[in-house]
């Protein structure tokens, strides 16, 4: 194995064609759009959860790798309206699963149950409002309860004040660590970056830090606005945070950062993934990892987004992009 980061992570083997996709149609759960990947193994089986956008908000679905193509995925975590804080939306982005890059990953139990992190938004519409971060758990991955209390934009630092977002759930010496990105207050021009908390139990989290732990670049980085979406895994006795930036050119890409420690990361300011050219399915965005060894390969999911050439109208609402779900690999 290269001793080289970049070269031990690198996936250039992209797909031309999205692995899954919104339907454009209305009504549908996932009409606008497909997001947020996030891939583990079960029993011997791949598969992804993945977050559809509907015109009113995020809901959550499940999806299965037959050895050529991924399933029609199934909602498994619907919008609940007589919840205060998930009546618009329930974005599920991780379950605890085994953490090493180049290991299983497969779900990791607890006391008979698989523990899941999602984001959701007071309000209608594209992630409107400050987002809070809340605990389900589930046995089966098809009905999922609330456990624990919700982590909230208002307990943290000045950074985070202005919501939280994509979260990564895992259980590391009898610790469960929660990271996820969270934006700053400002109403236009917010910058994005990411922090952690702890917890023992599942119910009460500690911030680990009242600072950011991967913090924006500089101007001109890949990163200088958004440092975004962690999915931290092991290599050996490094840790790995796959991440994306977005850039001040308006352009979102992949890459990552390492640490020792879990505390102290090191930006690499390398693109894994970049977005692709005019016409290409990511020539927009090429965001948001997902990363697993499956059949002695490293696969990158991600969420992959273009510029429709004409608008598509879906229950009244004016849809100007393609936002579904590709892969890269080793």
């Amino acid at each position: 194995m290269s001793t080289d980061p970049a070269a031990r992570f690198a996936t250039p083997h992209k797909s031309s064609e999205l692995v899954l996709e919104p339907t454009f149609v209305a009504g549908d759960w996932r009409s606008h759009g497909v997001d947020c990947p996030f891939v583990f193994h079960l029993q011997g089986r791949l598969g992804m959860t993945v977050v559809g956008w509907d015109g009113i908000g995020y809901q959550t679905g499940l999806s299965w790798f037959d050895g050529t193509s991924w399933s029609e995925p199934q909602l498994v975590l619907p919008r609940e309206p007589g919840s205060v804080h998930r009546r618009y939306n329930a974005a599920l982005t991780s379950i605890v699963r085994e953490p090493d890059l180049r290991g299983t990953g497969e779900l990791v139990a607890v006391d008979g149950w698989y523990y899941g992190t999602y984001h959701a938004y007071p309000g209608e519409g594209y992630e409107s409002g400050p987002g809070v971060i809340g605990i389900v758990r589930s046995r089966d991955l098809l009905t999922w309860e609330e456990h624990g209390e919700l982590v909230l934009p208002e307990d943290g630092a000045e950074w985070e004040r202005g919501g939280l977002y994509k979260s990564w759930l895992m259980h590391h010496e009898g610790e469960f660590w929660l990271f996820y990105n969270a934006k700053d207050d400002r109403e236009r021009g917010w910058q994005e970056q990411t922090g952690a908390a702890r917890s023992a139990d599942l119910h009460r989290w500690e911030r680990v830090s009242a600072e950011p732990l991967v913090r924006n670049g500089e101007d001109g980085a890949i990163d200088d606005r958004f440092a975004s979406d962690p999915c931290v895994l092991r290599d050996g006795d490094l840790w790995v945070m796959f991440y994306f930036g977005l850039s001040s050119d308006g352009r979102a890409r992949e890459t990552f950062a390492t640490s020792t420690d879990l505390l102290t990361w090191e930006r690499s300011e390398h693109v894994l993934i970049d977005v692709g050219p005019e016409g290409s399915i990511d020539s927009a965005y090429a965001h948001k990892p997902a990363v697993i060894t499956h059949d002695g390969r490293l696969e990158h999911y991600y969420c992959a987004v273009s510029l429709l050439r004409e608008p598509v109208m879906i229950g009244g609402y004016r849809q100007r992009e393609r936002r579904g779900i590709a892969v890269a690999r080793s």
